[in-house]
């Protein structure tokens, strides 16, 4: 826990999707060991301003910024370095959506409902990653970064989701590439990749609960805070070796 504090105190993180569910952990996780939070949301302003509520004076501001518009990330990171007072130490890109993408539709739908999911899923969260890059490279601000991905970006997803896998796919991969590029020149990059997160995304219905859990050998579903508690890790300059890593959070469901 002294570590953690002693590494995020006098921080100043943006992290995405951070209205409700496991962006909200994050971003208390990350209040409670000292930084200050810069929360995101789209279209759940009340929930965002309860949270800020919530983490006070460790709430810098709120950016609202709807992913799916092309050209809005690099817009939200310049607001939301302006909220900071012109420098961010930290990026944690948690947006996402689940839209399905099913091949034996028409092909005008599989193609509309895959621009949907890249532009969200993959093109925002590396255009705030470039932007992070261009904060922190050489620029003697260095700085980290941690993309919330999904098992599926390994194993794939089911029948009606092949976009969602893909984008969590090139997620990583882009982790990766920044981890090798720039590690020693400011950046340290990080992925999180979890199977279902016990949150409202996660399967609610008795039947279809029980289906998700029955292929999780741990026999529950991964708690947000655990989440938040290794954001908050991988974030804190703790273990910096582990840059480019992935940290697979899926209760044993997918073992690589």
């Amino acid at each position: 826990m002294t570590d953690l504090a002693s590494g995020l105190t006098g921080q100043t993180i943006f992290v995405t999707g951070s209205s409700r569910g496991t962006g909200a952990a994050i971003a208390r996780t990350l209040a409670s060991h000292g930084a200050r939070v810069v929360l995101h949301f789209s279209a759940s302003p009340d929930k965002a301003r309860s949270l800020a509520s919530e983490l006070g004076e460790a709430c810098a501001g709120m950016v609202q910024a709807d992913f799916a518009e092309p050209g809005a990330a690099p817009q939200a990171w310049r607001e939301a370095t302006r909220i900071a007072g012109g420098r961010l130490n930290g990026l944690v890109v948690n947006h996402g959506i689940f839209d399905a993408s099913p091949a034996l539709e028409d092909y005008d739908t599989w193609r509309t409902s895959w621009a949907r999911v890249l532009e969200v899923d993959l093109q925002s969260a590396v255009d705030l990653m470039r932007e992070a890059a261009n904060a922190f490279v050489d620029t003697g601000t260095p700085g980290a970064l941690v993309a919330v991905a999904s098992r599926a970006a390994h194993r794939g997803d089911d029948a009606e989701h092949p976009a969602y896998a893909a984008a969590k796919a090139g997620l990583i991969a882009t982790v990766k590439t920044f981890a090798r590029a720039w590690s020693g020149r400011g950046l340290l990059a990080y992925a999180i990749s979890p199977g279902w997160i016990d949150t409202e995304m996660a399967p609610q219905g008795k039947d279809a609960r029980a289906r998700a859990l029955a292929e999780v050998p741990l026999g529950a579903m991964a708690a947000p805070e655990e989440i938040g508690r290794l954001t908050a890790f991988l974030l804190s300059g703790a273990c910096p070796s582990a840059t480019g890593a992935t940290f697979d959070v899926n209760g044993a469901s997918y073992v690589r």
